[in-house]
């Protein structure tokens, strides 16, 4: 287990409510912005250290995500994966970067099995699995054999650790969700409650909004909830739930074409846990799933993601 921080915990007279329905997790980009962001010169180079392109963040933004060190890779990247496929089939490598890894408002592919990624694609294909931002409007427009090749290529990928530390407090940074759908310190400063969120907030800024494909995120979490969720996680909490291993392994690194947990993204585990309970995601696995979360509460959802957070993927 990484080192995890505990930071001093300031005792507040009120705690935030619990966000109805974990809108938080969903990262949609705030309707006001900071003046910074709305002078932004996307036409300006963003230099990423190392890499030979030189790119202005409209070109980053563009329909073709960057491949920064192409020389990194362990085998030839699809064409899918690097160009998409016709007008509807964005790049894999758009949200999901040449590393697997993502961003907080995607999903990891790289220590999956193919078999587990081309049965995620056929569920999104068929409307088992709901995405209220792209997957459901992709996934159709991806041939049989294109995902195949993409899941192939993402299963031979070595997981990162993206997540670099995870910091317990009742009070974070005011951040705002701006480009990209990712979370920023916001420029004012100040403090807040976090209530029941968890915050996920790259350790530098300008590499992440350019994609660097190994600068990752620093998450804040309640106070109190990796334990909680160690809890849930390891010994099912008293019949609560089921112990995690029994079906994603030893360490929770994944079993067969079961999907590992460790090290995820914590706001891609609370989504999936949400859906999960609500039914919106069934398909492949779902109806295990869907009894396994079926009396978690937000509290405890929140618990989970934050402890899974924690782990060595």
């Amino acid at each position: 287990m990484k080192r995890l921080i505990l930071a001093l915990v300031f005792t507040l007279l009120t705690a935030a409510s619990a966000q109805a329905q974990f809108e938080w997790a969903y990262q949609s980009v705030d309707d006001i912005l900071p003046q910074q962001d709305l002078d932004f010169d996307e036409d300006a180079i963003r230099p990423v250290p190392g890499a030979d392109l030189m790119l202005t963040q409209r070109e980053i933004d563009g329909p073709h995500p960057p491949d920064w060190f192409p020389d990194d890779h362990h085998a030839p990247v699809p064409d899918i994966v690097a160009y998409g496929s016709g007008d509807d089939a964005l790049p894999c490598a758009r949200c999901h970067g040449f590393s697997g890894s993502g961003h907080p408002e995607s999903s990891h592919l790289s220590g999956l099995t193919a078999n587990y990624i081309v049965r995620q694609m056929a569920d999104f294909k068929s409307g088992a699995r709901k995405d209220p931002f792209w997957m459901n409007r992709i996934a159709p427009e991806v041939s049989d054999e294109d995902v195949l090749a993409a899941a192939e290529w993402y299963a031979g990928l070595e997981p990162l650790d993206w997540i670099d530390e995870v910091i317990e407090s009742d009070t974070v940074p005011i951040t705002y969700l701006g480009r990209g759908r990712m979370r920023f310190l916001h420029p004012d400063g100040g403090t807040e409650p976090i209530g029941n969120r968890i915050l996920e907030i790259p350790q530098n800024r300008a590499m992440v909004e350019s994609r660097h494909p190994y600068v990752g995120f620093t998450v804040y979490a309640p106070a109190g909830s990796v334990a909680r969720g160690e809890d849930l996680v390891v010994t099912g909490a008293s019949g609560k739930t089921v112990a995690c291993s029994i079906c994603h392994g030893e360490g929770l690194t994944g079993l067969g074409d079961v999907p590992r947990l460790a090290g995820l993204s914590p706001l891609y585990v609370v989504r999936q846990l949400y859906e999960f309970q609500t039914e919106d995601r069934t398909g492949s696995l779902g109806a295990l799933m869907n009894a396994s979360v079926a009396n978690l509460t937000e509290e405890d959802i929140v618990d989970i993601a934050a402890y899974l957070a924690t782990l060595d993927p």
